[in-house]
């Protein structure tokens, strides 16, 4: 029985690229059934979560006097933000779940016996999905408050719900899905596509890349947001670096040990 899963899992692990697509087809609908499943949850959320939101542009009414509001532009614009609201938290709260397809995807390419790191990637991707998230959450109001303080005096603000709702649920989307990636590369050096060199020979390019995507995507032209985004994710990309190249240091010892050992039965 053993033996037959095991070649079951080694047959799958060498599949052609047909069979790879086919793959990737399934992992990615199952993973869009699980968003779907999550917008549906999100919908009943939408009316708390579009209080939480609207939070800033009041408190910056309140305090500066000025006409700050959020202005619903069409007749079906507060659907399509209702829409788009609850389509995000569908993500947000489905992420365990198409983690896991994207495990599921990567693993055929690890070997019978490392199939439980499935619980390493998931018990890091998530923690650290929702700790992107937090952080987006935490920067929005703070965006919010520097934006509308561009706004001259005695002069009107009204903004746009698609526009608005566009920005905040980016913000959440960027941060969220960009403290995974780390954990992206790790599972890619472990399945031996990427070699934790490669890696650790593009940091140069990886951390220029960074900064700009940092400050391209953080919506303030303050340099502190920036960085809040910058240094957590060039700290989690060595530290994936760190892991794949001790990992592909242990895989080598091993191997060495393993060909010593069956040079030495062959001699015998």
């Amino acid at each position: 029985m053993a033996r037959a899963k095991a070649r079951r899992r080694d047959a799958r692990a060498r599949m052609p690229l047909s069979a790879h697509l086919k793959e990737f087809r399934t992992r990615l609908i199952l993973a869009t059934l699980g968003v779907a499943v999550g917008a549906v949850a999100g919908w009943f959320f939408y009316t708390p979560v579009f209080e939480a939101l609207q939070e800033p542009v009041i408190a910056a009414a309140d305090r500066d006097g000025a006409a700050v509001s959020v202005n619903f532009a069409g007749i079906a614009t507060a659907l399509d933000m209702q829409i788009k609201v609850s389509l995000v938290l569908g993500v947000v709260v489905s992420a365990p779940w198409w983690l896991y397809q994207l495990w599921a995807f990567v693993g055929p390419g690890l070997k019978a016996g490392e199939k439980r790191y499935a619980f390493g990637f998931l018990g890091t991707a998530v923690p650290l999905f929702f700790a992107g998230v937090a952080l987006a959450w935490w920067v929005y109001p703070r965006a919010v408050d520097i934006l509308i303080g561009f706004t001259p005096e005695l002069a009107s603000n009204f903004l746009d719900a698609q526009l608005f709702i566009s920005f905040a649920m980016r913000l959440v989307l960027v941060f969220g899905i960009a403290f995974v990636f780390p954990v992206v590369m790790v599972a890619l050096t472990w399945a031996r596509v990427v070699k934790a060199r490669t890696w650790l020979k593009g940091w140069r390019w990886a951390v220029l890349l960074i900064f700009v995507a940092s400050a391209v995507l953080t919506p303030t032209p303050d340099v502190v947001t920036m960085m809040f985004m910058a240094v957590p994710l060039c700290l989690l990309y060595f530290g994936a670096v760190g892991i794949g190249l001790l990992r592909e240091r242990t895989a080598a010892k091993k191997e060495a040990r393993l060909a010593g050992q069956t040079g030495r039965d062959i001699e015998s």
